[in-house]
């Protein structure tokens, strides 16, 4: 039996069949394992979810944690590393969970550092509500709320985390692969660690050739210390069409965490 069976809940799953979180969830999974064959156990981690499609990766971990609610996902995850600071806590939100509802607590979880690993699965819509524009959504995209298309200037959400001091700051396509490397690199960060997934919706908001336009700056030699040149490859993409997007690790740096500075006299 491979370790990542144990992960597994037996809930029977109820996303899209084709559905790119199944991906995500196959990666995460991949990368707990391997953590845990190397020594942690299942009680060192808990598990956070908000409220839309990803959040049903909830039921298919087993793994302890909370369903929280709407853009509250943070919070929840500061509120168990102050409780228990040796856990290892991973948040999941999707892009209107993080990026509408729960930016305040997005740009003070990267100020604050606590050891926290988020994944925020980006599709560009509010899935599970029928495909209404986000806080990433291009300009000119359509549904029934905006007949005449998006007309505002989607958030680039790795700017911003940029901005706000995040010592780990990460963007990957929805593939195992490449969630799993980027997650267990995240694991070995101390502080705040935030991925974004390039997640495309086979329902409402389809590749449309993101895959090929992405490449990997870990390939071209992206030194990920250098906070400006991390600014520069995050300006090559702006959520709207785009000829190369790049993935990969943009910055990592280390820095006090809030554990350290707030719980060392516990």
């Amino acid at each position: 039996m491979k370790a990542e069976t144990n992960l597994s809940t037996g809930i029977p799953n109820t996303w899209c069949p084709g559905c790119f979180n199944f991906s995500i969830l196959a990666g995460v999974k991949n990368a707990i394992a391997k953590e845990i064959a190397e020594g942690k156990k299942k009680e060192d981690f808990a598990i956070v979810s908000g409220i839309g499609c990803h959040a049903k990766i909830f039921d298919y971990i087993h793994l302890n944690g909370i369903n929280s609610l709407h853009g509250r996902v943070l919070p929840v995850c500061l509120g168990m590393k102050v409780a228990k600071p040796n856990l290892s806590v991973i948040g999941f939100s999707g892009d209107g969970d993080a990026y509408a509802e729960g930016m305040e607590h997005l740009i003070h979880m990267a100020r604050f550092n606590p050891d926290v690993k988020y994944i925020v699965h980006n599709n560009q819509v509010f899935a599970l509500t029928v495909g209404q524009p986000t806080p990433t959504t291009e300009l000119g995209y359509k549904d029934k709320t905006t007949p005449d298309g998006v007309k505002l200037m989607p958030l680039n959400p790795i700017k911003l985390m940029l901005a706000a001091n995040a010592g780990f700051v990460a963007r990957v396509y929805a593939d195992v692969k490449q969630i799993e490397e980027v997650l267990r690199e995240a694991f070995k960060h101390k502080g705040f660690a935030f991925i974004e997934i390039i997640q495309p919706c086979i329902i409402f908001h389809k590749d449309e050739g993101v895959k090929e336009k992405m490449y990997s700056l870990q390939e071209q030699g992206h030194d990920r210390s250098n906070w400006q040149e991390a600014m520069k490859k995050a300006e090559e993409f702006d959520y709207n069409n785009a000829e190369k997007i790049p993935s990969g690790i943009f910055y990592q740096k280390e820095r006090a965490t809030f554990e350290d500075i707030f719980l060392r006299y516990r």
